[in-house]
Formats: structure tokens, sequence, C-alpha cells
């Protein structure tokens, strides 16, 4: 299936210096889109004549000012944002008792005070214009407890449901709001918690000892599944899906 929608609209995609950001900027390129491509460093992107035009700019998306002032950048001197593919995101694996104050706000301050100023900060542009589509990617963890992830799954999952409600207050005016939430993929946020060559194994068996299922695919994402789907939600081919949160976890949550 071809995915139209996508080809010469500007699309905002933030985590993008690396692993599902880095897929999802390449897909959309790919698709057609302008695309500006943020992370905490402007990513490195390289311009072909053959693709569109891509940007790279610095954003923190804990920070409200500079969220509005680079959607303002952007739709002065490149044009209005159609699409939106948020992906930033930080990792935190401390049980409870040994959360800090300032690791509970970091976490939250990127996977949930993030979300909320990019959605703000674009429903404002888009509601006028009555078009747009946005992407949270969120996580598999925002619908099943995890141990050790208390602070991580509580900011997704407060950003999975902040970004429904925005989906159902923008649904008259024909702008849509999705979520797709991985599970284990192989990307530097999992690899990363690894320790031992054995870990990729364990992470698809599941761990009993701390209550988490294995993956029945037998198998971890690619940052490209995640992207696909992300494209999907984006394009006119899901024109009538919005507050949709699509599972792409292989099965691990035993739901879709």
């Amino acid at each position: 299936m071809q995915l139209s929608g996508i080809g010469k609209r500007i699309a905002l995609v933030t985590g993008a210096a690396g692993g599902i950001g880095r897929a999802v900027v390449a897909q959309l390129r790919a698709s057609g889109a302008v695309v500006v491509a943020t992370d905490l460093q402007a990513p490195r992107v390289q311009n072909d004549a053959a693709l569109p035009a891509a940007h790279a700019m610095a954003l923190d998306v804990g920070d409200a000012n500079a969220v509005e002032a680079l959607v303002a950048r952007i739709e002065r001197d490149i044009g209005p944002i159609d699409l939106l593919a948020h992906v930033a995101g930080v990792l935190s694996t401390t049980c409870v008792h040994d959360t800090s104050d300032a690791e509970w706000r970091r976490v939250f301050a990127v996977n949930t005070d993030g979300p909320f100023h990019l959605g703000r900060a674009l429903a404002r542009v888009m509601a006028p214009r009555r078009r747009g589509a946005m992407v949270l990617v969120g996580s598999n963890a925002a619908g099943i407890p995890r141990h050790a992830m208390a602070a991580y799954a509580a900011s997704k999952a407060a950003a999975t449901m902040f970004m429904r409600c925005l989906g159902l207050e923008l649904a008259p005016l024909g702008i849509r709001c999705n979520i797709v939430a991985p599970g284990s993929t192989r990307t530097p946020m999992q690899t990363g918690m690894w320790v031992d060559g054995n870990d990729e194994a364990h992470t698809i068996a599941g761990s009993p000892q701390t209550y988490k299922g294995g993956i029945p695919l037998g198998k971890l994402a690619e940052p490209g599944d995640v992207a696909n789907a992300v494209l999907f939600l984006l394009s006119e081919q899901a024109g009538h899906i919005t507050m949709g949160d699509l599972y792409v976890d292989g099965g691990a949550s035993l739901r879709g």
C-alpha cells in the first residue's frame, strides 16, 4: 500500500538523533515530506537532491518557551507544520524507594511535559487551518506495570492520556492525534540496559522474577517497525483513526 498525504507536507520530528526518531525521519523523507528533525543537539541530516529538504534544529522539549519559539520559527521560515512525530523520551530504571524527586521530575519533564508543550503549540497553529496529524511514540509500559520503571511507566501513561484527550478536542477540526506504543526495540535506550551477550535472549524470553512477559513473536522490534506504524498513522490511509493507541511490541503486552 502506497501511503498518501505525506508528500510535500512539513513534518516536525522530535528525538530524531537516533533509534526510532532517525528511522521516522528517513521514512518521512522517502515519502516526500519536508522534515524538521530535532533533538537536544541538532541531529545530523544529509541532504540529497533526490529527497526533499531536511532541517536540523536543537530543541529541549521540556522547555515550553523553546518549543513555542521553534514552532513559530518553522511556521515563519519554512511553512505550515502539518505533521508531528513526537519521539523524544528518556528512560528511568529505579525502584520507587530509590527514585529521587529530581529523577521523577527529570523523566516527567521530557516524557510528559514534552508532549504537552508540542501538542499545545501545534494545536494553536493547526486549529485555524483545520488540518494536521500528530503521533506520539509512547510505550507499552504505559499500559502494563513494570518493575523498577514506575517513573517511566507513569510518565508514558500520562502522555498517552494527554494525547487521547487532545485528539478528542481537535477531532471536530479534522486534526488527528494517535499513539504508537512500542515494546522492546533495538535502540540505544534498550541496549543501554544490557550487561552481557545473553540480554537479548533474556528480553525476548521475559523475566518471571520481575513479572515481565516475553515477546510472542520471538524477536525485538527494529526502529523501522515502529516508524512504519508512525507513518501509517500520519498518512491519509489512517484518515478515520484518531485517539488510537497502537501497540507495536510483538504481542508482549498481550493486547493490541
